[in-house]
């Protein structure tokens, strides 16, 4: 356990982030999910661009990785377009 009124201000810092980061990564998560089990293509291109626009935003945030989630839209947009 932290002695110093610091650390002890940083653990706590550290908790809140940390359940903030899992809510947005879950979220992201999810909005993939949503495009990836789309057969309508004009349905799997309104969740594309919603999730296109959420990974933008947590790569820029640092959530994740930015070729990371470059890496993730790219799959995405060939998924959409594989889609008639």
């Amino acid at each position: 356990m932290p002695q110093h009124k610091s650390a002890i201000k940083r653990v706590r810092q550290n908790i809140t982030r940390r359940l903030h980061n899992r809510d947005q990564r879950s979220q992201m998560r999810t909005y993939i999910k949503k495009v990836l089990l789309s057969t309508d293509k004009t349905e799997a291109e309104a969740n594309l661009k919603v999730a296109t626009s959420y990974l933008d935003k947590m790569g820029r945030k640092g959530i994740v990785h930015k070729n990371q989630a470059a890496n993730k839209i790219s799959r995405l947009v060939k998924h959409v377009n594989k889609l008639s």
